[in-house]
């Protein structure tokens, strides 16, 4: 079982990477806002609700996933380095796979803010994420988060995860996702 997962600030292109590895590698994508976008139909954006049912939701295919034969996951996340909740969410995640012995794989990409203001109203991202065509609500959130939260690890903070960072500014989803099929043999 091998589970990649792809962090990053908003805008950075976690799901446009996600969409080229799963091409590479035949491992399915789960990107966050397949689920966040089912449970917004009913609840609104930070409500109790919303984070509960999106969690329910995608840990219940989480656990399918890790009784099936699949070979694997690639799953996308925002990751706020300096929330400890991040961290233990991705624990959480992970040990659902413990039966399987995964190889956990962490891509964190990187972006400077300029170019994921701009990726923020590309028409691809904009077609698979219904919440974020409401364009001034989805800028204000993506700075609000570029204030509030670090979206950067810092070197050797998590000595018990495999970390590879790439800062995606300049660099074509197709290669990214070239890159991460490279550094972890996928």
């Amino acid at each position: 079982m091998k589970l990649v997962i792809i962090a990053g600030p908003p805008a950075v292109g976690k799901m446009t990477v996600g969409q080229e590895l799963e091409k590479l590698t035949g491992l399915k994508l789960f990107h966050n806002h397949m689920s966040l976008e089912l449970v917004n139909k009913f609840f609104d954006f930070g409500t109790p609700h919303l984070t509960r049912l999106d969690k329910e939701i995608r840990f219940s295919i989480f656990r399918e996933i890790a009784r099936s034969d699949l070979p694997g996951l690639i799953f996308t996340m925002v990751w706020a380095f300096d929330m400890k909740e991040d961290e233990e969410y991705i624990n959480e995640m992970i040990a659902v796979f413990a039966d399987r012995n995964p190889e956990v794989f962490i891509v964190e990409l990187s972006a400077d803010l300029d170019v994921r203001l701009i990726r923020n109203r590309h028409p691809h991202r904009l077609s698979h994420k219904e919440s974020k065509n409401n364009l001034e609500m989805s800028e204000r959130s993506l700075l609000h988060s570029e204030q509030e939260y670090r979206m950067f690890s810092l070197e050797g903070e998590f000595p018990d995860k495999r970390i590879f960072k790439i800062d995606n500014t300049h660099i074509a989803p197709e290669e990214v996702a070239q890159m991460i099929q490279r550094e972890f043999g996928l």
